[in-house]
């Protein structure tokens, strides 16, 4: 392929995108995830069903990109220097994202999934995966540091942030003015202690 023919085509417009991800949830919320249909998403995003397609291959991949889209960003954060530090950091954030667009989103897919292999595992590989791999990294910086001792069956950590958190904020049942960033954060903080201990994290 010449370098010319490689050049060609149009860049990929990013308000296209947002546009469509924006009409998914929007047709999501209002009608479910059962009835939702690409041309119902297409038409209100003022797109065609081939140009949706060419950005994602199926009904499961856009969804799940636009909860994301909305979703607060669990990457590797900088390295606080403490174990507490980079727990706090991270309950507070997926407290945060439950609590907010992405929360809304999961508890709408999350019964469709335990019958869609396809969405469950999208719903893996984006909300769940990136909390473990979050979780494993902060311990292992901790056991490096000494704080704790190493730690078997890391894989599991993750988990012990997800299932509380989703059980506090999916189960119980609590008043809509109940449900904010602050009550948010104060989970988050009053979980804290118990997942250090644990991990067996002693105060210094």
């Amino acid at each position: 392929m010449t370098e010319t023919a490689a050049g060609r085509g149009r860049p990929r417009d990013a308000t296209r995108d947002r546009a469509l991800l924006e009409a998914t949830l929007a047709v999501l919320t209002e009608s479910g995830y059962s009835a939702l249909t690409t041309a119902a998403v297409a038409a209100r995003a003022g797109a065609s069903t081939a140009t949706l397609y060419r950005r994602w291959p199926s009904k499961e991949t856009l969804v799940v990109a636009a909860a994301a889209a909305y979703a607060k960003e669990l990457e590797a954060q900088p390295d606080t220097g403490t174990l507490e530090g980079d727990l706090r950091s991270l309950l507070r954030d997926k407290a945060a994202s439950l609590t907010g667009k992405e929360g809304g989103v999961l508890r709408t897919l999350i019964g469709e999934a335990a019958f869609n292999t396809a969405l469950a595992e999208a719903l893996t590989n984006t909300f769940v995966l990136p909390m473990r791999q979050r979780m494993e990294e902060a311990v292992r910086r901790a056991v490096h540091r000494g704080e704790i001792p190493p730690v078997e069956n890391a894989d599991l950590l993750g988990d012990l942030v997800i299932g509380p958190m989703m059980c506090r904020f999916f189960l119980t049942p609590l008043p809509p003015d109940q449900v904010d960033a602050a009550t948010a954060t104060d989970t988050a903080d009053r979980m804290l202690p118990f997942l250090l201990r644990a991990l067996g994290h002693v105060p210094s």
